[in-house]
């Protein structure tokens, strides 16, 4: 009986430790989600906030509308060029210590944003703030992937989607409270506590839990992807708002050259930047494609209907952002449950629930005339909310799950990339909409909320808005049939 009675002494305490573990690990696993969730909301506290304040930045620093337009083009563009690479980064120096390194220097970058002088000093310095976002987004994802397991991670990337809609809100709200009663420059000085804490809880929280690879940065693909993307932005950002000349022509064509020349050395390179080998998971591709057409065809919605509320109803950025909030607010709230759903089911299902809601609120959207009732943006908001919901926390945690787990960083970096290549040329696609259907300059002044059109002009305004809203369905679409292609997921294990 002895030896029974000793097994059972043994084997007792390991028993009872186990939910102590368990517990351990779910602690941990929750402080990682929020020191993530401070990243995320930074970066979405950043977009909705600058948003809001640019035609008083534009009137302070004596700057135009075509350059201010660049304050929000100078940091997408630098999160597009620098994401893969920023993850390769993280794969080769520990993508704690690249995450870490982002959110010092995403915080130095704005309060250097905060003492701009003129409005190319803030375009420069939008750039180092956009070089510690992209170090932040690339990573924060093969993070949240070291972290959690695979049955569990479309619920954790549901609740950064909390921490997106979160900061999308706190960025309008503080916006218009900063804007009105203090002055433009905290807009990004905000940035430094929320920093500063997100800064000490990574470092106290956050572990490296994967070894450090060689790897290679592609410094060509890079440059060519840079020029290119530059060029072509720049091309047709001098076209809306300035009008077609040789100039702007023989810009676009050489944009359009680098772009191809960095498609063929991609094919060529041993260490490509869009780590092309990736492209052979099924899975992973489709979902890869997805968020690029969503977000080719939701990112200008955001901005047309923005205009519509400024520069048709007369509403300021600040009340035309604050009938959006239902819509994050719905978005945030549906995350971690769509995450769940997806860790059950698979991406497939749930992400395209939510494509399909997104293209009824461009529908709803595409219906809005001279007075329509504020009620029908709120209700479209909303179904764009619940689409957002719905997709991307699946969509992300089938990049990740279908990832190499050697490559996590790389495959975070892609995603990121792709999407932001999709929202880059959405925003060039709004310009080109809006100026198509009023004035150039008209087309700038109300997209910065600084003019209202006159009836007649506003009439035209709408007609090219419903034009453009119903091409936005285009390449929601694709998303649709690509997430629906992408095939049945197996999750599960560790």
């Amino acid at each position: 009986m002895r030896p029974e009675h000793d097994v059972e002494r043994a084997s007792g305490p390991r028993q009872a430790n186990q939910p102590t573990v368990l517990s351990a690990v779910r602690r941990q696993q929750t402080l990682v989600l929020i020191v993530v969730m401070l990243g995320v909301s930074m970066a979405a506290i950043d977009t909705t906030i600058v948003v809001l304040s640019l035609p008083v930045m534009m009137v302070d620093l004596h700057s135009d509308i075509v350059t201010m337009v660049w304050v929000i083009m100078a940091y997408l563009l630098t999160l597009t060029i620098l994401g893969t690479q920023v993850g390769r980064l993280g794969d080769m120096y520990g993508r704690v210590r690249m995450y870490n390194l982002g959110f010092a220097i995403f915080t130095l970058g704005s309060v250097l944003c905060g003492l701009a002088q003129s409005g190319p000093e803030l375009i420069g310095l939008r750039v180092i703030q956009g070089i510690g976002g992209a170090l932040i987004s690339a990573n924060s994802g093969a993070i949240i992937a070291d972290n959690v397991p695979v049955s569990e991670r479309g619920r954790a990337y549901g609740w950064t989607s909390i921490g997106f809609n979160v900061g999308a809100i706190l960025g309008i709200l503080l916006g218009g409270v900063l804007i009105t009663f203090v002055n433009w420059r905290f807009i990004f000085y905000i940035n430094l506590p929320i920093g500063l804490i997100a800064l000490v809880l990574a470092y106290l929280v956050l572990r490296e839990r994967s070894p450090h690879r060689r790897e290679t940065i592609d410094v060509l693909g890079m440059a060519l992807l840079g020029v290119g993307l530059l060029l072509v932005l720049l091309s047709l950002t001098n076209i809306a708002g300035l009008g077609w000349s040789t100039l702007n022509g023989i810009l676009l064509a050489i944009g359009v050259v680098s772009i191809g020349v960095f498609l063929v050395w991609e094919n060529q390179t041993s260490a490509p930047l869009l780590a092309l080998s990736l492209f052979h998971r099924r899975v992973l591709t489709a979902s890869i494609f997805a968020a690029f057409f969503q977000a080719l065809g939701n990112f200008a919605v955001l901005f047309l209907v923005t205009m519509y509320l400024q520069g048709v109803r007369g509403l300021s950025p600040f009340a035309a952002s604050l009938l959006l909030i239902p819509g994050y607010a719905v978005g945030g709230v549906i995350g971690p449950w769509s995450g769940r759903l997806a860790d059950r089911l698979g991406a497939r299902i749930p992400a395209s629930v939510g494509l399909g809601f997104q293209i009824a609120g461009v529908l709803l959207y595409s219906t809005l005339g001279l007075t329509t009732p504020y009620w029908v943006v709120i209700f479209a908001a909303i179904l764009s909310g619940v689409g957002s919901g719905f997709f991307f926390p699946a969509n992300n945690s089938a990049v990740m799950a279908n990832a190499p787990t050697d490559a996590y960083g790389i495959a975070s970096g892609l995603l990121r990339t792709l999407a932001n290549v999709g929202m880059v040329g959405s925003f060039a696609v709004v310009l080109l909409a809006a100026s198509a259907a009023v004035s150039r300059q008209e087309a700038f002044q109300i997209f910065l909320g600084t003019s209202v059109l006159t009836p007649a002009l506003a009439a035209a305004f709408v007609r090219g808005l419903h034009l453009a809203l119903l091409i936005t369905v285009i390449p929601l679409a694709i998303a649709v049939v690509l997430s629906v292609l992408r095939g049945q997921e197996v999750r599960g294990g560790a």
